[in-house]
C-alpha cells in the first residue's frame, strides 16, 4: 500500500493573542512526538519547521485597541501561501500553532487549494469561539478573535490579503462555543453558521451533530479541514491555554470527534492552536493534543496502551 504524505508546517504566532507563550506550541508538540507518532500510523511526514511572518507596513486602524496588526497581517500572508502550497504538495497539511489568527491564513490557502480541485472546502470549528469578529468591532484588540470573519470574507479587513475563494458561511460548522459576545451572536444568525453550543452538546452529544455535518460534506463532495482550538476541551484536561472556559468536550468526547472524522475520510487539513506551554502541567495538554490527533488519523480504543495524562 502506498504510503501517504503529511507535511507539518509550524506558525509560532502570538501577535493576535492576549498572553504570551503561544509560540511554544510547536515545539511542544513536537516533543510531545506528533511527528513520531504520524510516521507509526504508517505516514511519510515531511516536518517543514517553522514559518516567519511576511514583513508588511499598514496604517494605523481607525479603532484604537487593535494591537499587533500589521505582525497578524504578515502571518496570514506567509501562512496563506504556506498553506495552498502544503495542500497541493501532500495528503494532509498539519498546521501547528500559534494563536488561532493563523486560521486566516491556513483555511484561505487551503480554500484556494480545493477551489483548484473544484472542491467546496468545509470547515469544522471546535473551539469555545466563533471568532466572528472584525478588527473594527474587537472590543479587546485581540485579532485571534478574527479569522473566521476573515476567511468568509466580510468586510473590514482591507488591510489583510484579498480573498481568492471566501468559504461559504454554511460550510461552517462550530462546536464547543460557550463564550459569545452580543456583535457575533448576531452575525451567527444572520449568516447561517451552524453552530452547537455546548447546551445543545449537553443535549445531543457531540455524534448526532457531528454525522450530520459529514453527510453534508459527502453530499458536497467536499474537502474538510479542522481547526482544533485547546479551550474547546475543559480546562480540567487541557490547561494550557490562555482563553480558559470552563464547561469544554470532554476527553472522550473529543477522542469520539476525531475517530468519527477518521472513519468519514474526508479529513483533508488541520489546525492545532492556542496551546502555551507555558500554562501546562509537565505537558499534559501537549500530549492530549498529539493523541487526539492520532484518533484523527486512525488510532483506535483498542490499539490504546494504557497511560496517564
Amino acid at each position: 500500500m502506498t504510503r501517504k504524505n503529511c507535511h507539518i508546517l509550524g506558525a509560532p504566532v502570538q501577535t493576535g493573542a492576549s498572553q504570551a507563550g503561544c509560540l511554544m506550541g510547536p515545539a511542544a508538540l513536537r516533543t510531545a512526538g506528533l511527528p513520531e507518532m504520524l510516521q507509526g500510523m504508517g505516514w511519510n511526514v515531511n516536518d517543514l519547521g517553522d514559518m516567519q511572518p511576511e514583513n508588511v507596513t499598514v496604517e494605523v486602524h481607525p479603532n484604537d485597541a487593535v494591537h499587533n496588526l500589521a505582525e497578524t497581517v504578515g502571518w496570514t500572508r506567509s501562512l496563506s501561501d504556506a498553506a495552498y502550497k502544503a495542500a497541493q504538495a501532500s495528503d494532509f497539511p498539519i498546521f501547528l500553532g500559534g494563536d488561532h489568527s493563523l486560521s486566516a491564513g491556513t483555511v484561505s490557502g487551503v480554500a484556494r487549494s480545493a477551489a483548484e480541485a473544484d472542491r467546496p472546502l468545509f470547515v469544522l470549528w471546535l473551539d469555545a469561539h466563533p471568532d466572528l469578529h472584525t478588527p473594527g468591532s474587537t472590543a479587546s484588540g485581540n485579532l485571534h478573535g478574527t479569522p473566521v470573519a476573515y476567511f468568509i470574507g466580510r468586510p473590514g479587513f482591507e488591510a489583510f490579503p484579498p480573498l481568492t475563494h471566501p468559504v461559504d458561511p454554511q460550510n461552517i460548522c462550530m462546536m464547543g462555543i460557550r463564550s459569545v459576545d452580543p456583535a457575533e451572536a448576531k452575525k451567527i444568525d444572520k449568516l447561517g453558521i451552524c453552530v452547537h453550543d455546548m447546551r445543545a452538546i449537553d443535549e445531543r452529544g457531540v455524534a448526532a451533530p457531528l454525522r450530520e455535518f459529514i453527510d453534508k460534506v459527502v453530499a458536497a463532495n467536499g474537502m474538510l479541514h479542522v481547526s482544533f482550538d485547546v479551550d474547546f476541551l475543559d480546562p480540567t484536561i487541557a490547561p494550557a491555554v490562555g482563553t480558559t472556559v470552563p464547561g469544554g468536550c470532554t476527553f472522550r468526547e473529543a477522542h469520539l470527534i476525531m475517530e468519527m472524522l477518521h472513519d468519514s475520510g474526508l479529513v483533508t487539513s488541520l489546525d492545532l492552536v492556542e496551546l502555551n506551554p507555558f500554562l501546562d502541567e509537565r505537558g499534559r495538554t501537549a500530549r492530549l493534543l498529539t493523541d487526539l490527533t492520532a484518533s484523527l488519523f486512525g488510532r483506535r480504543v483498542l490499539d490504546r496502551k494504557t497511560g496517564s495524562y
